[in-house]
């Protein structure tokens, strides 16, 4: 159980509650205990009036309404102990489940981009969902039934050990022989509850992109190849999970077969000693009760080792993110306002999961306030000065000062608060159109959201839907054209009045006509910010005060777009296509 001793904080945390719960699990016990040595007294008095030795029947007869008075009270007791604890214990589980979820919902946010480049959505949600709960199980229900048999156990042994001592030992004779079940099934349960979970990952995760690239799958048609694939996962998935309670399933006859063999052993070594005037009738009675009374925790035995064991596999695939150290730390807590002077000094950097060097010695300098283009073929590096910027990724090499100050020691929060970035995918979430936007700025009033769109040419647009800025988005903005979604980008970077904006080919999917007046608007708009403006497309970039050419990580051309035209080379040639295919429309 040594995964599990992670969660021993939660424990300790919560241990008042548990405190509360062992206790009213030991006054629920106890008085649950005490039934059977009513029902012997009751016997034995019906035997002694039977056999001669007790002749008034009157006293018999209190004496039975007495120890069925005694009976319905110690059951009600003991029954309302027993909500008691499981208000106390399943309660505490749930408060703890709420901990780990945020605990690890956390760790997630804090891990870098290369982790979750690593890591399939799928598996990720399968760790904070089904894991978490095979692990509150083992926190609920498994302690309170853990608790509920070791106290009934050591209280109800005691008792049979008081009572008498020869058929206490012959009744617990089976107890080597469930331990030994136990140690075996066990090991088999943890390993196979770990294959369910690792499948289960794999048909989530699978689900999971599936329903993402549906749009993918329906234009190719691949609806029945996928089917055959889930098919096929689903299978491995049932008879992984066939495996498994396959072994839970011996737990419980195994259980029922040894309380079986105990209460043959009461009935025949107690009758003998019955016969042989060693012990009264009652004592064969309550023995019968007690053995019985541990049938219920014996059987659960087998449920709750089971759920020890799934708990401890899952608790293991938890905690092996939760060891994941990002590569990405926060070096300062200290705030800090930046002005938005930018400085590439020699910036090599290479992808760690595809080995590609992105950057091979980029330097460059971008002043407060003015603009720097970057052009370059697919793969030149462009949108990985954008990721190094905002600290997405460190540089392998070199360095990147903002202000003259090396990023890695700004508060990582507050630099990235201070740049708006417009990314070359964009992705909106599945609300509204105006908390989409307030994402730039949360306080943002419904005013400032109509200026910021007029000022992308997306206030008609969204004034064209049946209910406005309140327009509910699908799954990543499926109901917008990429053209509107780089709109409603570029509008909810620009309500963060960045220091620094960066627009990563976020004008492709839009017009000629309608980028020439975005960028116009953003001129005015962001006068004051420093702006990277990564593209494709000449027209773009053509009025920024200078222009980088990236090939194969390398700069090869900068300056102007005057100086740059008359220069053979990319630009000039990507400028002259550019314009002929402007021609030719």
């Amino acid at each position: 159980m040594k995964e599990l001793a992670h969660l021993n904080k939660y424990f300790i945390k919560y241990k008042f509650r548990l405190l509360a719960g062992v206790i009213i699990t030991i006054f629920s016990k106890y008085l649950a205990v005490k039934v059977p040595q009513y029902v012997r007294n009751s016997l034995n008095s019906v035997d002694a009036y039977k056999n001669g030795t007790l002749t008034d029947l009157d006293v018999v007869k209190a004496d039975l309404w007495h120890n069925i008075l005694w009976i319905i009270g110690l059951a009600l007791a003991s029954g309302g102990f027993t909500f008691l604890m499981r208000q106390t214990i399943i309660v505490m589980s749930r408060l703890i489940e709420f901990d780990l979820k945020n605990e690890i919902y956390r760790q997630y946010q804090q891990l870098s981009l290369s982790f979750y480049k690593k890591n399939r959505t799928g598996d990720l949600m399968n760790r904070i969902t089904e894991d978490v709960n095979k692990v509150r199980m083992y926190l609920g229900p498994a302690v309170m039934y853990s608790l509920n048999m070791i106290v009934l156990f050591s209280v109800t042994i005691t008792k049979m050990f008081q009572i008498d001592k020869t058929l206490a030992i012959y009744t617990l004779l089976p107890l080597p022989v469930l331990s030994i079940a136990i140690f075996v099934l066990s090991k088999i349960i943890n390993t196979r509850s770990r294959i369910v979970q690792e499948n289960l990952s794999k048909l989530t995760a699978f689900t999971q992109e599936m329903f993402s690239g549906i749009g993918v799958l329906k234009a190719y048609a691949l609806e029945n190849i996928i089917q055959d694939e889930f098919a096929e996962l689903a299978d491995q998935n049932k008879e992984k999970n066939i495996n498994l309670y396959q072994t839970q399933a011996l737990f419980f006859p195994l259980m029922i077969l040894l309380i079986g063999i105990s209460n043959i052993l009461v009935i025949y070594i107690g009758g003998l000693r019955y016969i042989n005037g060693e012990i009264p009738l009652g004592v064969i009675a309550e023995f019968i009760l007690y053995v019985n009374m541990l049938t219920w925790p014996v059987a659960v035995l087998g449920w709750v080792t089971a759920m020890v064991q799934q708990a401890e596999a899952s608790q293991k695939r938890i905690n092996a993110f939760l060891r994941e150290k990002s590569e990405i730390v926060n070096y300062s807590e200290t705030p800090y306002h930046i002005a938005g002077n930018i400085h590439f000094n020699r910036v090599f950097f290479t992808y760690q999961d595809t080995n590609i060097q992105a950057l091979k010695g980029v330097s460059f300098t971008v002043d407060k306030g003015k603009i720097l283009a970057i052009i370059g073929k697919t793969g030149s590096g462009k949108s990985t000065i954008n990721s190094l910027l905002t600290r997405l990724y460190d540089v392998d090499s070199g360095t990147i000062e903002i202000d003259g100050i090396p990023i890695k020691e700004f508060n990582l929060v507050d630099l990235r608060r201070q740049i708006g970035v417009v990314p070359q995918d964009t992705f909106l979430f599945s609300d509204s159109i105006a908390d989409n936007l307030r994402i730039g700025n949360e306080k943002a009033t419904d005013q400032e959201l109509i200026d910021v769109c007029k000022k992308v040419a997306f206030h008609k647009t969204v004034m064209g839907f049946k209910n406005g800025y309140q327009t509910v988005l699908g799954e990543r903005g499926v109901t917008l054209s990429g053209g509107q979604k780089q709109r409603l980008a570029i509008a909810r970077a620009l309500l963060k009045n960045p220091k620094i904006l960066v627009l990563d080919d976020s004008l492709s999917a839009i017009d000629t006509k309608t980028e020439s007046k975005i960028v116009e608007n953003l001129n005015k708009q962001a006068v004051n910010a420093t702006r990277i403006v990564i593209s494709h497309r000449i027209s773009t970039i053509q009025n920024a005060d200078k222009i980088i050419v990236l090939e194969d990580g390398v700069i090869t051309q900068q300056g102007s777009h005057n100086e740059l035209i008359n220069k053979d080379g990319y630009y000039k040639e990507l400028f002259s296509k550019q314009l002929l295919e402007k021609d030719n429309t």
